[in-house]
């Protein structure tokens, strides 16, 4: 039944979003060649997972479904939770309204990953 449960949880056929994608886009743009859709060891699957001076970065891209008045679900509160503490992978997200607010603005869009990551222009 454990492994049953295990098979049906990682099961999920990936479906990135057009936010996912946009982000991603500009992942590769500062040169970080992010993973996509990584499957962590206890069953979580990272929308993308990015290498920072050594260290493994798991993005979340959380569109409108992952909040309730801006305030993240349980269950994104879980898998946040569970990816740092059980895959030892921390996690940032992407809220839609944050990406959003830079509406085609590369350069903007851009400028805020290298924030979001801690990052400066010179990484």
């Amino acid at each position: 039944l454990e492994y049953q449960c295990h098979d049906a949880f990682t099961a999920r056929v990936p479906c990135p979003s057009a936010l996912q994608n946009d982000v991603t886009t500009e992942l590769y743009c500062i040169r970080l060649e992010p993973k996509e859709e990584v499957l962590t060891k206890n069953g979580y699957r990272l929308d993308a997972l990015v290498e920072v001076r050594g260290s493994k970065i798991g993005i979340e891209v959380d569109g409108p479904f992952h909040f309730v008045c801006r305030e993240p679900t349980g269950s994104t509160i879980l898998k946040r939770r569970q990816v740092s503490q059980l895959d030892g992978i921390p996690v940032v997200s992407v809220p839609y309204w944050d990406w959003n607010k830079h509406g085609n603005d590369r350069g903007k869009k851009q400028r805020y990953l290298h924030s979001l990551l801690g990052l400066d222009r010179s990484d």
